[in-house]
């Protein structure tokens, strides 16, 4: 049988080891769905329910396995859904691949149905490597380039194939001068910088009295090594967001999360540290960053751009985080005064029992900090956690206690509702072994997981272990943006764009074949927690938790304050019951 374009194409992701696409149909990539089934069972094409869905799974599937995520749309509207998800693996820094259908070569140019110039379109989202197959023999160069890009730069490429290519016979290039001939690989390096850079930066960390650390995501091949240059200088140790899961909870310098949605502890950490170290992190918010001229900085990161770029470095040290960190282990001194840490440690166990306080606080119907503190202590040791964004993210980053055996991740960068069920849906197709819970508010349900929750009853019974929960803070409003207009703006909650209907998340599920389970009262929570990580099948809780229960900052400044208070005079219409809550999480530490 003659090979087409498609085919190579599919043939050729095989042999990169990519065993599994994202794609939905349409009469632009025909071609390619063709090949695809033709490939089976060699690789497999897995179907969400839109396009957006797909590059969501396309980015999962890069931050739970780091291969490249690859995810495949029609032309036109399939095409224009990708971007969301697309930019949320570029914001992350995730290899993936979208592979884009076209209308024919002869119509481009006529404003045919469909067309869009999709070149230019994707330049943003796919700067490093955008291209279009007009002709057979480009197809090997181009795919062989743009996977090894993507996992290169840690970013997204894009291919478009228009239909008419995706049938034409596959050519190789011919011995002749202008041909190419790409291979198949890629081997990532391990550097060093120089060694006087590394001497100087264990010199500043020798000195440093109080050390602090802040560690990103692209920790997550040097964890052990952060650990071990922790221990040895008596530092504490911060998380990014995007960290959460990669550094575990169970070492006692370990304060948590960084940033407005972070812990105590961690801007304990920042604002009384004479020294900071930043590994594989760009953290973004400068004012819970140590005051320019506190601390002296060194910065190690992958990305040379990325280098100096929030804080005022000393010393930056351009290579791979594990093998820089162990060169720095093998030049410090072991710190003897542990006064430091020992505060640390104090402080940070001070904030775990003061969570279990907050959680502990009436609230009507129930305090969403209790949901996350009881499922807390029931978590199993191997669980997959996604979180989506919103005001689930905030008790996702506070009230989890991780260990050494989880994953999981958050739409970081690009923090983009409607991530957490298609991000898990992807964690089950990549480790079906493993339990699942994806953590989502009322909003990005209605806006895309309802969606997504379709494709989980769909595949569920193939995986070994069918535990995949899906709880559903139902509160009935945009509640982290409700917060950040009294809190940012100083205004009262906008209810004409803050308010959600309610809906039965839990008879929904059911309706899918699914397990469906309510949380009404605070009696349900442990019960129901239980009940769902002993089921049979996945199973979508639906938690009505109380809108007025903020999420308190580490320390609330002038500013803050004075927009929670001009938001009440100003009329919100919460305003009681938001004072009320408030002082009593307030009250919860004495």
């Amino acid at each position: 049988m003659t090979q087409t374009v498609s085919d190579f194409i599919v043939e050729r992701l095989k042999t990169w080891g990519i065993g599994r696409v994202y794609g939905y149909s349409g009469d632009g990539i025909n071609g390619m769905m063709a090949a695809l089934r033709r490939a089976e069972p060699d690789i497999r094409m897995v179907k969400p329910q839109h396009e957006e869905i797909g590059a969501f799974m396309a980015s999962a599937h890069a931050k739970f396995t780091g291969q490249v995520g690859v995810c495949i749309s029609t032309s036109g509207p399939g095409a224009v859904h990708l971007l969301n998800g697309l930019y949320d693996a570029k914001k992350d820094h995730m290899p993936v691949l979208a592979i884009v259908g076209q209308q024919s070569r002869a119509s481009l140019g006529t404003d045919y149905q469909q067309e869009i110039d999709l070149t230019s379109l994707f330049k943003d989202v796919a700067g490093h490597y955008v291209h279009m197959v007009s002709d057979p023999v480009q197809a090997r160069h181009l795919i062989d380039q743009a996977i090894r890009i993507a996992l290169a730069r840690r970013t997204v490429t894009t291919i478009v194939v228009p239909n008419d290519v995706q049938d034409l016979e596959m050519e190789m290039p011919s011995a002749s001068h202008g041909a190419v001939y790409s291979g198949v690989g890629y081997r990532k390096p391990a550097w060093l910088p120089a060694s006087n850079d590394l001497d100087e930066a264990a010199a500043i960390l020798d000195e440093g009295q109080k050390v602090a650390i802040l560690a990103g995501a692209g920790c997550k091949h040097a964890v052990d090594e952060v650990m071990a240059l922790a221990d040895k200088i008596g530092a504490g140790v911060a998380k990014a967001l995007l960290a959460k899961v990669i550094v575990p909870d169970d070492r006692d310098f370990v304060t948590g999360t960084m940033g407005l949605l972070g812990t105590q502890p961690s801007q304990m950490l920042m604002d009384n540290c004479d020294t900071l170290l930043m590994v594989g992190t760009r953290f973004p918010y400068a004012e819970f960053l140590p005051p320019e001229g506190q601390a002296r900085a060194i910065q190690i990161d992958i990305d040379a751009e990325a280098l100096g770029l929030r804080y005022p470095t000393e010393v930056n040290l351009h290579g791979d985080a594990a093998a820089i960190v162990q060169a720095l282990i093998e030049r410090v001194s072991l710190k003897e005064d542990r006064s430091w840490q020992e505060k640390i440690i104090e402080e940070t166990r001070d904030w775990w029992a003061l969570l279990g306080k907050r959680a502990q606080t009436s609230a009507s119907p129930i305090n969403p900090q209790y949901v996350f503190w009881s499922l807390n202590q029931q978590l199993p040791d191997n669980v997959m956690l996604a979180c989506d964004v919103g005001s689930a993210t905030n008790w996702y980053a506070r009230y989890l206690k991780i260990g050494s055996d989880m994953m999981g991740s958050v739409s970081g960068g690009l923090a983009s509702m409607g991530n957490g069920v298609p991000y898990i849906l992807s964690a089950k197709f990549a480790y079906p072994d493993r339990p699942g819970v994806a953590m989502v508010g009322d909003g990005a349900m209605q806006m895309l997981g309802n969606q997504a929750l379709i494709g989980i009853s769909q595949y569920w019974q193939e995986w070994e272990d069918p535990r995949c929960i899906v709880l559903v803070l139902n509160n009935q409003d945009l509640n982290q943006v409700s917060w950040e207009q009294r809190i940012m703006e100083g205004d009262p909650k906008y209810e004409t764009s803050q308010d959600l209907p309610d809906f039965a998340y839990d008879q929904y599920a059911e309706m899918l074949g699914l397990k469906g389970l309510r949380m009404a009262q605070p009696e349900d929570v442990d019960r129901v927690w239980e009940e769902a990580l002993n089921a049979d099948r996945p199973v979508v809780i639906n938690a009505y938790v109380d809108p007025e229960i903020g999420p308190l900052p580490p320390h609330i400044n002038f500013d803050q304050a004075k927009g929670f208070i001009a938001s009440m005079i100003k009329g919100d219409p919460s305003a009681y019951r938001m004072m009320k809550q408030s002082l009593k999480q307030l009250a919860a530490k004495h």
